[in-house]
């Protein structure tokens, strides 16, 4: 199981209340792209490098999408949760996903988005980095 850094970097184990949250976050999204015309190849797909939560093609292009879902904003918006160490990662999953299960879609443009969830509403930045 994943550790977390708690406040005042304690290490702490995900709550089964924040897996919920998270994977709730990872439907609205994936119904979210459906809806626009994408269709999901894949959902949590683990490489030797990460985890991308959401693979998504269409309209040109395979998107790769950091899904972040809160329960309110009072420690920053969920985009504010995808740091430069968190990029790299997902830069690193996608080339290994591209040169693997994924090879028949490394002809097309790549994007990297950010999925932030919220009770009220989702919001996704597309080519976000």
């Amino acid at each position: 199981m994943s550790r977390h850094a708690g406040p005042r970097g304690s290490a702490t184990r995900p709550t089964a209340r924040h897996l919920a949250l998270g994977r709730w976050g990872e439907r609205s999204a994936a119904s979210d792209y459906r809806r626009d015309g994408y269709r999901v190849v894949a959902r949590n797909w683990r490489g030797r490098t990460g985890e991308i939560d959401v693979i998504v093609v269409g309209h040109g292009v395979v998107a790769f999408c950091e899904v972040k879902a809160r329960s309110s904003v009072r420690f920053g918006t969920p985009a504010e949760a995808v740091d430069r160490r968190r990029r790299e990662r997902l830069r690193r999953a996608a080339l290994e996903w591209l040169s693997g299960p994924g090879q028949d879609h490394a002809v097309l443009p790549v994007r990297f988005d950010v999925v932030g969830v919220l009770p009220d509403g989702l919001d996704r930045i597309e080519g976000a980095f």
